[in-house]
């Protein structure tokens, strides 16, 4: 097996899709993964998903956010002091609430992945579950993608879907949707470490 990359997951609130990409790194169903948790960070110095992190014995830190009143590029330039002495080679975004600027992304081209909950290109942004069930379709679900310069815009490397029900709700959707992200997430994140780039439906 080549040599494991290191992947490190930014966070802002409980962390479950995180909790997946680790389970499925360091789990007893890991095997010859090739890639391993090195670093969980977030914006927010009560997100649950930290104490999760360090349940799962993954390293942590904190930059608040709120510590940096609107100036996004001291905020970034703290994220990449505590991010880059773990050295990671992917950059997993996982319900990472804060939009980050072309400097930041330009920092770690070709290493970020982010998980959306749509179809993409479909609903760009928020309130993703609302707008598919206005709109009437008949199916929503999620992608994992690689980040750009363009919010929810780069190359998408993994989907899954799920039929949109009568008398949905938003958080009926969300829920199910959910179920699916936790099922994509590792499987994409995987692939990524391993060097392939295709998109594919679960």
């Amino acid at each position: 097996m080549s040599e494991q990359k290191k992947v490190a997951i930014l966070i802002s609130g409980g962390g479950s899709n995180m909790v997946s990409l680790v389970k499925s790194m360091t789990g007893d169903q890991a095997g010859d993964h090739p890639g391993r948790p090195c670093l969980v960070l977030s914006n927010k110095p009560d997100a649950g998903g930290l104490l999760k992190a360090a349940e799962l014995g993954v390293p942590t830190e904190v930059i608040d956010h709120r510590n940096f009143k609107g100036d996004r590029e001291a905020f970034e330039e703290a994220l990449i002091s505590a991010i880059d002495p773990y050295q990671p080679d992917v950059i997993a975004m996982a319900g990472f609430m804060r939009i980050l600027t072309p400097k930041f992304i330009t920092h770690y081209a070709g290493k970020m992945l982010n998980i959306h909950p749509s179809l993409l290109p479909k609903y760009k942004g928020l309130h993703t579950h609302q707008r598919a069930i206005e709109a009437g379709d008949a199916e929503a679900g999620c992608s994992v993608h690689e980040v750009t310069a363009e919010l929810d815009g780069g190359p998408i490397l993994g989907q899954a879907r799920v039929p949109v029900l009568p008398n949905d709700t938003p958080d009926d959707l969300a829920a199910r949707v959910l179920v699916k992200e936790h099922l994509l997430y590792p499987e994409v994140l995987k692939r990524f470490c391993q060097g392939e780039r295709g998109s594919f439906e679960i």
